[in-house]
């Protein structure tokens, strides 16, 4: 109360008194806190494709460019050959061991490991043959062959997943991270139906499964061929074209033998070329040689990591691409050297593989 009275005289006194005064609240300012939105630029980084025209060197002319995709073989590439050792296919034994001597012969001179077994899963599931390495012999694989027994099982689907998957000694050579070919070799058609049923749906299970099993995997067949288009001295029945391997050999853009053909080497050679690292790659057509340029992932190549091999008609790579790298070569078609207009569509299958 005796506070009160004090500030009623004060207050009293001043007015009272002449002049202005000004009154102090002497209390403690209260603090508010308030919220003011505020825009902050943030930079978003946003990538923009822009084509950038790439002039070929030339004065017109067809231009032409070959591609292909290094395979993720860099770290080697293990092979399987499944051969149909049913009796009918005695007759083919000299042709399957030069096959695979000729493999051999085309292969790198490090990194590779070729395993041999039969199209019998029950077989392929439990052998116990290490394979074929660099520096082997014919005969290495002759005695590898003959050792596979005899078996007239003809489910190669289901004997490659035995092979694979279920016999553990294959563990102790296998390498996860190699590439991995498969050749198939039967003078009949697919019969799996353990594993892979003989349906168009047990077909696409296999070719699911076998796309998943390396970062690079191929797959080759050594198989009767329609009958237009082989060269059986018979008539080959429906029931012995290889349909199914055929149809699973193109899913992965392989390659296809004929079984009767005399020379199975070319085929051989090129399932090969396709499971190694390109260092070298043959051109489609000659060029003319100043319009020549390298790509690799869209970027131009630098000339010293490459050159040009006039006498096997390819581009030899002084760097090697990386695995799973495209490598795109174009040039101007040089029609003085024999190739016409005509040429160039002939190989447009063969272009860009």
């Amino acid at each position: 109360m005796k506070r009160y009275l004090a500030f009623l005289l004060l207050f009293g006194l001043m007015i009272g008194c002449e002049g202005d005064y000004t009154i102090y609240d002497m209390h403690p300012p209260e603090v508010v806190y308030v919220e003011i939105p505020v825009e902050v630029p943030v930079e978003v980084p946003v990538e923009v494709l822009v084509e950038v025209p790439v002039e070929v060197p030339g004065e017109g002319g067809d231009v032409w460019i070959d591609s292909f995709e290094q395979p993720f073989t860099m770290d080697g590439i293990d092979i399987v050959w499944l051969i149909d050792k049913s009796g009918s296919m005695n007759q083919h034994a000299n042709s399957v061991v030069a096959g695979i001597e000729q493999m051999m012969l085309s292969l790198p001179s490090a990194g590779w490991r070729l395993g041999i077994t039969t199209t019998a899963w029950y077989n392929s599931g439990s052998t116990q043959e290490f394979p074929l390495v660099p520096g082997d012999s014919v005969q290495d694989a002759w005695d590898a062959y003959n050792n596979t027994g005899n078996h007239g099982t003809e489910a190669g689907f289901d004997a490659l997943y035995a092979y694979l998957i279920e016999n553990t000694y294959n563990q102790s050579w296998l390498r996860p991270d190699a590439g991995l070919l498969v050749v198939f070799v039967s003078d009949e058609n697919e019969q799996s139906t353990r594993d892979f049923t003989s349906t168009a749906t047990g077909l696409q299970d296999f070719i699911n499964w076998y796309g998943n099993q390396r970062n690079s995997v191929f797959l080759a067949s050594v198989v009767n061929v329609h009958q237009t288009q082989n060269d059986c001295s018979w008539n080959v029945p429906g029931l012995y074209v290889g349909d199914r391997y055929m149809d699973a050999t193109n899913a992965f853009g392989g390659v296809i033998v004929d079984i009767c053909s005399q020379d199975w080497a070319p085929g051989v050679q090129a399932a090969t070329a396709q499971a190694t690292p390109h260092e070298e790659w043959p051109l489609s057509h000659h060029p003319i040689e100043d319009t020549l340029i390298v790509f690799v992932d869209f970027v131009v190549m630098p000339a010293d990591e490459w050159q040009y091999n006039a006498t096997t008609n390819s581009v030899e790579f002084l760097v090697v691409p990386p695995e799973g790298a495209l490598v795109e070569i174009g040039y101007v078609i040089d029609h003085g050297s024999g190739d016409d207009d005509d040429s160039a569509g002939d190989d447009d299958d063969s272009a860009g593989n």
